[in-house]
Order: structure tokens, then sequence, then C-alpha cells
């Protein structure tokens, strides 16, 4: 008998395609159910997130937390939340566990379009994996992401222990339960503790 506590559970997918379903209906769809969590794929099918538990809740704000304090010290870009819709240039609308801009493309963007779901993909992101997450679709979320200008993105999967690695035009890295992570060139100086997840 399947434990319905720790199930995996497809989030709930709505092909709208035929209707067209356009960015600002998209926008205001999520305005008027501030307590849902929406993506948008491509091909105009929406997706609606369910929400995670209390110790993936934890988790996510603590990785979040690093990013934000690494960021607040070096003020080379710009920290974003799970809540957060990016516009990819595929037209996808992704909300990532936590993200990062670089300062100059943040400044590149109107002020108006950021009080949007601005066309801009950031240049780094963290997709956590919670107990009722199926890998296979986070693996094709962080490929998509790769393949529209994420320059580093980090899946980190405390079910099976290991993070994967993703980097704009490379192949994928799988590390067994790193306690470190670095954020290489895109992150100057970062390093992500990840002794809370495997703990």
């Amino acid at each position: 008998m399947t434990n319905i506590a720790t199930a995996e559970i497809d989030p709930v997918s709505l092909d709208l395609s035929t209707i067209k379903f356009t960015a600002e209906q998209f926008e205001r769809l999520c305005e008027a159910n501030p307590d849902r969590s929406f993506e948008l794929t491509a091909q105009g099918v929406l997706v609606i997130m369910p929400p995670v538990g209390i110790e993936s809740g934890n988790y996510e704000s603590e990785l979040g937390g690093q990013l934000f304090v690494w960021n607040d010290r070096s003020r080379l870009g710009k920290t974003f939340s799970s809540s957060t819709v990016f516009t990819l240039p595929n037209g996808s609308k992704k909300s990532p566990d936590a993200a990062w801009v670089e300062l100059s493309r943040w400044e590149a963007v109107s002020r108006a379009e950021r009080k949007k779901f601005a066309q801009l993909a950031p240049d780094f992101v963290i997709e956590l994996r919670s107990e009722t997450d199926r890998l296979p679709p986070l693996q094709a979320k962080m490929a998509e992401y790769r393949d529209n200008g994420v320059r580093l993105g980090w899946l980190i999967n405390p079910q099976d222990r290991q993070v994967e690695i993703y980097r704009f035009d490379r192949e994928v890295e799988v590390l067994a339960a790193p306690l470190m992570l670095s954020g290489e060139d895109v992150l100057p100086r970062f390093t992500l503790d990840l002794s809370l997840i495997w703990s």
C-alpha cells in the first residue's frame, strides 16, 4: 500500500494551447490565486505545482538564505525566491526554488518589466527535490533552464543523496552527497553548505 505522506505526486497539468492562453491571462490567473503556484510550458500547458512539506520548505529557505547572504555581501546581482516567475526565451514560465541574476542583466530590465513576469533567464538556479517530486520532470526542467541560457543550475536530490550540476552547453555532472558546492565563475567565492540536507 502506498504511503500517501511520501508518495511521489505529479503536478497537475492542463493543456490550454488550443485556447491560446496568453501571458497576460497567465499573470491574471496568478494574481487571482496567490496561494497557488503555477508554471506554463512553451507548448501552452498550465502546470499547477503541489505544495511541499515543512522539511522541504525548511531546506529551501536555508539554501536560499545562503545565496542571499552571499549576494548581500558581494552586491553582484539580485536573488529571487521560489514565488518568482521567469519567462524563458522559449516562452515557458518557470519558478525555480532559488535564483540569481547578474546585476548588469537585472539593470537592463525596465522598471515596468520588473513588475511583470519579465522575459529573463536567471544566471543561476536551484531546484530542490521534495518528498513528493518525481525526478524525471525535475531533470527535464533543469535541462530546459540550461538550454535557455541559465549558466549554472543545481538539482539537489535528498532522496538519492546526490546533486546534479547543469552548466550551459555542457554535460550534466552528478555528485554523491557533496558537503559543499562552489558557485564557480558564475557566483564568485560563493559556496553552498549542504550538510543540513544529508544529516
